[in-house]
């Protein structure tokens, strides 16, 4: 998508995010055959319901035909969440995804998996699960050394009103 088409629709469609109480993630432009895709990714701190996808898409869909954003021809629009294994790209995904577990590759080279237990502008407290029986270990990393980061799935991964009683 090109940088003037990917900025006008980002100009279109955060202003309608917004009014939904949501944060415009990413926007995608891609082609499915002859047809085109248009991927809205919306997040929230609470995180985002089918329900609020749903709406969000029939207000898109409404301004996107009340417009010539999208130009001529067929498009199918997606409107959905960054779902379970979220990218970390901004500051407040990292807040999102405090006392999660996620997989960092570092510049430096390596990778990483730690639970994120504190951060601050420049940088995360994490805690690095021990390996055979040994204690987890504390680090902190600066955002300047992460290259790319990830939530990781965690299927045993005890509910925080659990952590809390």
């Amino acid at each position: 998508m090109s940088t003037t088409q990917s900025e006008r629709l980002r100009g279109l469609l955060e202003p309608l995010v917004s009014a939904a109480d949501l944060d415009l993630e990413e926007i995608e432009l891609s082609r499915a055959g002859r047809r085109r895709v248009l991927r809205v990714v919306v997040d929230s701190e609470e995180g985002v319901d089918l329900d609020a996808c749903a709406e969000l898409s029939r207000v898109i869909s409404d301004e996107l035909d009340e417009t010539d954003a999208m130009g001529e021809g067929e498009y199918q629009l997606e409107v959905t969440s960054p779902g379970a294994e979220r990218p970390l790209k901004e500051h407040r995904h990292y807040v999102r995804a405090k006392g999660r577990l996620a997989r960092f590759q570092l510049h430096e080279g390596g990778e990483l998996v730690a639970r994120i237990l504190d951060l601050d502008d420049d940088g995360l407290d994490l805690e690095v699960p021990g390996v055979k029986g040994r204690k987890p270990t504390a680090r902190r990393i600066a955002f300047e050394e992460i290259a790319k980061a990830r939530v990781e799935i965690e299927f045993s991964r005890k509910d925080k009103k659990e952590e809390e009683a």
